[in-house]
């Protein structure tokens, strides 16, 4: 079957979109990353974990669902060959651990992009909403990028952990020969979103960070958090690393380079069998950032590239993975990953 695969991710720049046929293996078509306007990328960081009118929310769910469908016709691939699309959305809101709310522990998570719309506008059964159903069995929603990791990654004799550089850094840890209950994943901490917010768009290539200067006793108080060090499952987002987070802490882009390479270098050290990181996301693409990890871990780190996966792409595939699953009436996240009770079928389902 040929799915096309969307997602826009914490750091905002744009939608990815994958074009995968599935079968026996997963076999990428088309790869391409559709930039958002400097407008609607402002708009959407608005909205995201703070004060804001739903109206707005409203109408950015609508436009995005129209953008969504507009990527899936900037892959190329003609839209009479693909038949089914998964859409991840973009995230505004993640609390994966419940808090009280009006006198009930609620988790809790929001994805803008109008899977009608979508649908409607390509002809095209479309697949969206993933993370809500996990959380209403029990799970925080996230990371579901360790069933694709799975299928990819996963090898008779080497140990492995994927490692994703994203607007958040995650993990998937893979032990020699393991099964889909064995797999651990979990949040790391800060990818990309807290240099995002100091050096927008990015720093490329990490050319500032490279020429700073880490303030260590701000990175040491920084560590310190009981995040880094508490076993998983676990998930964080915006709501612990946006802007609030940059005026918190007063932090430089020297440090918080540092601090996203000693804490997945942190995560990665809790497993010392690790032979192989395979890194992908737009962390990748940050040289200083891969230096760092190439210092401060002892396994081969290599980028997913080397595996036939672009780096950018491989969430885009999931979605559309996780859409094929379900399409199926099969499961799509991995319990031991997420914290849920069982398997949970996942999405929500859009006809034209």
């Amino acid at each position: 079957m040929r799915v096309a695969g969307l997602i826009s991710g914490t750091s905002v720049d744009g939608i990815d979109v994958a074009v995968v046929d599935i079968g026996e293996t997963i076999q990428v078509v088309a790869a391409k990353t559709v930039p958002y306007r400097a407008e609607v990328r402002e708009a959407i960081l608005s909205v995201s974990n703070t004060q804001t009118h739903t109206a707005t929310i409203a109408r950015l769910n609508f436009l995005l669902g129209e953008l969504f469908a507009e990527a899936v016709r900037a892959s190329g691939v003609p839209l009479e060959t693909i038949e089914l699309i998964g859409s991840h959305g973009q995230t505004i809101f993640h609390e994966g651990e419940p808090i009280e709310f009006l006198g009930r522990p609620i988790a809790s998570t929001l994805q803008l992009g109008e899977a009608a719309v979508i649908a409607e506008r390509t002809g095209i059964e479309t697949i969206a909403d993933f993370r809500p159903s996990d959380m209403a069995a029990g799970g925080k929603g996230a990371p579901l990028v360790p069933f694709l990791d799975y299928q990819l990654f996963r090898h008779p004799q080497r140990s492995r952990i994927a490692l994703n550089i994203g607007g958040i850094a995650n993990v998937t840890v893979l032990a020699v020969n393991s099964r889909p209950e064995d797999v651990l994943a979990f949040d790391t901490g800060p990818g990309n979103m807290i240099l995002d917010v100091l050096a927008p768009p990015f720093d490329r290539d990490g050319e500032l960070a490279r020429a700073g200067r880490v303030n260590e006793s701000l990175l040491a108080k920084l560590l310190a958090d009981p995040y880094y060090h508490r076993d998983p499952p676990k998930s964080c987002g915006r709501e612990q690393y946006g802007a609030e987070f940059v005026r918190q802490t007063g932090i430089d882009i020297a440090t918080a380079t540092e601090l996203t390479a000693r804490t997945i270098a942190l995560a990665i050290e809790r497993y010392p069998d690790t032979q192989d990181v395979i890194v992908s996301g737009g962390g990748t693409h940050n040289k200083y950032l891969m230096e760092r990890l190439a210092a401060l871990l002892k396994p081969r780190l290599a980028t997913s590239a080397e595996f036939g996966i672009d780096p950018d792409a491989k969430e885009a595939i999931l979605f559309a993975l996780l859409a094929f699953e379900t399409h199926q009436r099969r499961a799509g996240n991995l319990p031991s990953a997420t914290g849920a009770r069982k398997p949970a079928i996942l999405g929500k389902i859009a006809r034209p």
